[in-house]
């Protein structure tokens, strides 16, 4: 694979001084009102953060159904008077998606209207807007929004191809553009339209990008499959579910087996993070001494990993227990980074990893429950 990035979202905001824990992520014993409450607290307590925690309570509130205390945040993040944000088009875009969610579909359309006469850069918002028009108006309404994105972040006249894509993402806006090609394939495959130039680029992209499976690659058209799109949307999680066991027997009776993945991370679910702390505290200065921190941390390096041409990445769900028993059969020491990484490497081998990354809205390695573009995905969290 010849990737840049393998993300489906952009990771564009860094936190400043890793004081302020994120409770979006961090305390699922939190209701979403509580962990919103709790972010514009930790807001006004560490000023250089606030950006980053001020997006997070707005998404808290938009969890819990609290669409209009959304709202006030990003329109408080865009205001020029409190001091703007550093990423404006984003946020903007982030608003959008808000007033629909708040049934104020006339004013996000004229919201929308505005963001696209400013001729935005950032793909990463485009994709939100577009998704946002495909989720409320339909395909044929999103189809334009996502073409529009990808001509505004390459620039005017810039050839659409696999080498322009990705010679972009050397200035971080690569996977946003194949992100946009790919939704845009899918809106126009719902709708029928036949291949172009641009689908055929597409398509290329993700033959890069996707893990093969029982020998093959999914190509975009049978991932985009308006039956099966249909049936997943109609089914949720489960219909999804099912398509996974649905391919697991068919390898099973082939008796072939995909490679498993050449680079397999760690995740510590949070009650195992609390128990591996205690029981290695040395432990922390691999995995950080905070649980958000913790699943930044795994999908930062995954990213990176991407960027520097990883390809077949995994996310192995580790426990206390599960690592002592391997470090037994081993007979190597738990504390040991080695025996960590070793442990790693055999949970992939034994089938209980998963690769990454998941489908935008297929539900996030980090067993949050949401889909992986609100979650750990989200371009919006850094």
């Amino acid at each position: 694979m010849s990737s840049k990035r393998r993300t489906t979202g952009k990771s564009k905001t860094k936190r400043t001084s890793g004081r302020a824990p994120a409770f979006r992520v961090a305390a699922p014993a939190l209701s979403p009102a509580q962990a919103a409450e709790e972010c514009v607290r930790l807001a006004e307590q560490y000023p250089e953060d606030q950006e980053d925690l001020l997006r997070e309570a707005a998404e808290a509130w938009s969890d819990a159904g609290e669409h209009e205390r959304a709202l006030a945040l990003y329109e408080r993040l865009l205001d020029p008077q409190g001091g703007g944000c550093r990423e404006p088009d984003l946020v903007d875009a982030l608003r959008i998606s808000a007033l629909w969610d708040a049934g104020r579909g006339d004013e996000a359309r004229a919201a929308a209207a505005a963001f696209r006469r400013r001729h935005p850069r950032d793909g990463g918002a485009w994709t939100f807007v577009a998704e946002a028009f495909e989720s409320e108006d339909g395909a044929a309404a999103a189809a334009p929004w996502f073409t529009a994105g990808i001509a505004h972040v390459l620039g005017a006249g810039t050839p659409v191809t696999t080498d322009t894509v990705e010679e972009s993402s050397d200035g971080s806006d690569g996977f946003d553009v194949e992100t946009l090609l790919i939704g845009r394939h899918r809106v126009r495959r719902l709708l029928g339209e036949a291949h172009d130039d641009w689908d055929d680029v597409a398509d290329e992209l993700h033959q890069r990008r996707a893990s093969p499976l029982h020998g093959r690659m999914r190509p975009l058209d049978e991932l985009h499959d308006p039956v099966r799109l249909a049936r997943l949307a109609d089914g949720g999680p489960d219909a999804l579910a099912a398509e996974f066991e649905e391919l697991a027997d068919a390898l099973a009776e082939d008796g072939t087996l995909h490679s498993p993945p050449a680079t397999c991370l760690l995740f510590w679910p949070q009650e195992e993070f609390v128990r591996l702390l205690q029981r290695w505290p040395s432990a922390a200065s691999s995995y950080g001494d905070d649980h958000a921190g913790h699943l930044r941390q795994v999908e930062r390096t995954l990213r990176e990993l991407s960027d520097q041409g990883g390809t077949h990445l995994a996310v192995g769900r580790a426990t206390v227990s599960g690592l002592e028993a391997y470090a037994r059969s081993t007979g190597e020491s738990a504390a040991a980074a080695a025996t960590w990484s070793a442990y790693a490497a055999e949970l992939a081998r034994g089938g209980q990893a998963v690769y990454w990354p998941p489908p935008r809205n297929g539900p996030c390695w980090c067993g949050s429950a949401r889909k992986y573009k609100k979650c750990c995905g989200n371009p919006a969290l850094g």
